[in-house]
């Protein structure tokens, strides 16, 4: 079968369906959702895939806003992830818009031919990225089992290869002290906005001497009540970054022995909880992105590696999908390079000529990426051996 004439019909499939797309694409951008809330989105975008024919299950994988479509019954089994909850106040930031409308539109492109060329996709709607890790949720319930590979795009400014993706968990701690007037009886209180700040100035010290690819940053979510009342409780919220998951728990056992210093010191009690699920870092299938950055070029776009890698550094759970399955996760142009994501300028990018222009190339290059796998077994087989070889955690 001539790969590039099945490569032409996709992208035709992909303009066919465009004005649909890019409706979906603004609808979800206007309708910003929380993780774990994205209830209009994931209306939006099972009402299309059913509309085209897919087989679809609503709240799959037991989680109320995930969805999973599918098509093909024989042959190479590839998924392709959509997103599209959105940040808090600031919407969509992140993009996740762009990533739902272009998932949405490889998947039904491939769909359209899945038969014929003897291949099978599965289009996964995977909530709440922005911390809540949908992904990891449905991994573990099963969503990747039997999948050969998985793909993603994410907007950002400038079409790169990669994100560095790091490992990140997310540390609750409150402290606890002891209430008094503050200014008739201070000596009787235990200050624990004490504790949180002296932690706070711990962690900022151990900042000068971590790895350039790690990351602590926090906020105080609770201060106090008032002035003249030596505070009782406070409250502060961490995310502790590393390149690897191997490296991350090192990093955890330091941020919480600095934490734990500035409660001994103010004379307060450290409760600690790190949240589940922790994010592991990305292992980008290098086979499986030429593929896809060829097919990117035959849309006209020229994807080029990361010059400076600490410029896209962020962390996700599609990671934890690279842990379990060949998968990538290349950055797509949305904004100019001088507009960062999780900014309000984004926001604006997202949902317009630059968002548009990156929902539709980005499904096409994606469901030509598809037809590589199905038709040539030389390409999956790269895809796999490199996925058997592995990345080894860096010491």
């Amino acid at each position: 079968m001539d790969l590039d004439a099945v490569k032409d019909r996709l992208c035709a499939e992909v303009d066919r369906l465009a004005p649909v797309l890019i409706e979906a694409s603004h609808d979800i951008h206007a309708h910003p959702e929380l993780g774990f809330a994205e209830q209009h989105a994931h209306d939006t975008l099972t009402a299309i895939l059913e509309a085209e024919g897919l087989r679809v299950e609503r709240s799959a994988h037991r989680l109320p806003t995930a969805f999973r479509a599918e098509a093909g019954r024989d042959g190479p089994v590839v998924a392709v992830l959509c997103e599209y909850d959105a940040l808090p106040k600031i919407g969509h930031a992140c993009g996740h818009n762009v990533i739902a409308a272009a998932g949405l539109g490889a998947g039904l492109a491939a769909a359209r031919l899945a038969d014929e060329l003897g291949g099978r996709v599965v289009v996964l709607g995977t909530p709440a990225e922005e911390g809540g890790g949908g992904k990891v949720h449905m991994l573990d319930d099963g969503a990747f089992t039997g999948i050969d590979a998985a793909m993603m795009v994410h907007p950002a400014g400038a079409d790169l290869r990669r994100m560095n993706v790091i490992a990140i968990q997310q540390l609750w701690v409150t402290y606890h002290g002891q209430a008094a007037h503050a200014a008739a009886s201070p000596h009787k209180g235990r200050n624990a906005l004490d504790a949180a700040v002296l932690g706070y100035m711990n962690v900022a010290a151990l900042r000068q001497h971590i790895r350039a690819d790690e990351r602590v940053h926090g906020i105080f979510t609770e201060a106090g009540d008032q002035a003249n009342i030596v505070p009782a409780r406070t409250r502060a919220q961490w995310y502790v970054r590393a390149g690897t998951l191997a490296r991350l728990e090192p990093l955890r056992q330091r941020v919480l022995a600095c934490l734990q210093a500035g409660a001994d010191a103010a004379g307060c009690e450290l409760e600690a909880e790190w949240k589940e699920p922790v994010y592991a870092d990305m292992r980008d299938n290098e086979p499986l992105l030429d593929l896809y950055v060829g097919n990117a070029h035959r849309v006209g776009r020229t994807v080029v590696e990361p010059v400076d890698l600490s410029m896209v550094m962020g962390s996700t759970d599609m990671g934890n999908v690279s842990y379990a399955v060949p998968s990538i996760h290349p950055m797509i142009q949305v904004s100019p390079p001088n507009i960062p994501i999780h900014s309000e300028g984004f926001v604006e990018h997202a949902g317009g000529e630059g968002g548009d222009r990156a929902v539709i190339d980005g499904a096409k290059a994606m469901a030509m990426t598809v037809a590589d796998l199905w038709l040539d077994p030389a390409a999956l087989a790269a895809v796999r051996s490199a996925f058997a070889a592995g990345a080894p955690d860096q010491a």
